[in-house]
């Protein structure tokens, strides 16, 4: 196929060995965030399953932070809803016996810091840690 067109093919839509892969790569990461979060509940000694539950995952989070309830609903608030994000991350990563930057990784690297989380040597630590 000469190369205007491939160019003119993937313009169509016809790239599809670029958009398998790229779905592969997404469900890959998309798995390695599931099993990290749940092996991280499961060092916490909560359900694991609660992983792959919407909003009661969040829940867990928490619980795992001795953060209260209802800070569930404090999530519906725009604006307001990011401080409890930073707020549930931070008390889960205290939690384990770390700071803020790996607050900040569970947040938005969470494919990657939860599986580090979950595999990897940290324990544990309580709420009050």
């Amino acid at each position: 196929m000469p190369l205007t067109d491939m160019a003119v093919a993937l313009q169509q839509g016809g790239g599809g060995a670029g958009g398998i892969l790229l779905s592969i790569v997404y469900l890959a990461l998309v798995v390695a965030y599931i099993a990290g979060t749940w092996k991280a509940f499961v060092k916490a000694d909560q359900p694991g399953w609660a992983a792959i539950i919407p909003i009661y995952n969040t829940y867990i989070m928490l619980k795992i932070g001795d953060n209260a309830w209802w800070w569930l609903l404090v999530f519906f608030v725009p604006i307001v809803n990011l401080y409890a994000l930073y707020r549930m991350f931070a008390g889960v990563s205290r939690a384990f016996g770390q700071g803020l930057g790996f607050a900040l990784g569970l947040w938005f690297l969470g494919f990657v810091f939860w599986p580090l989380l979950g595999f990897g040597d940290y324990s544990y630590q309580g709420p009050s840690a």
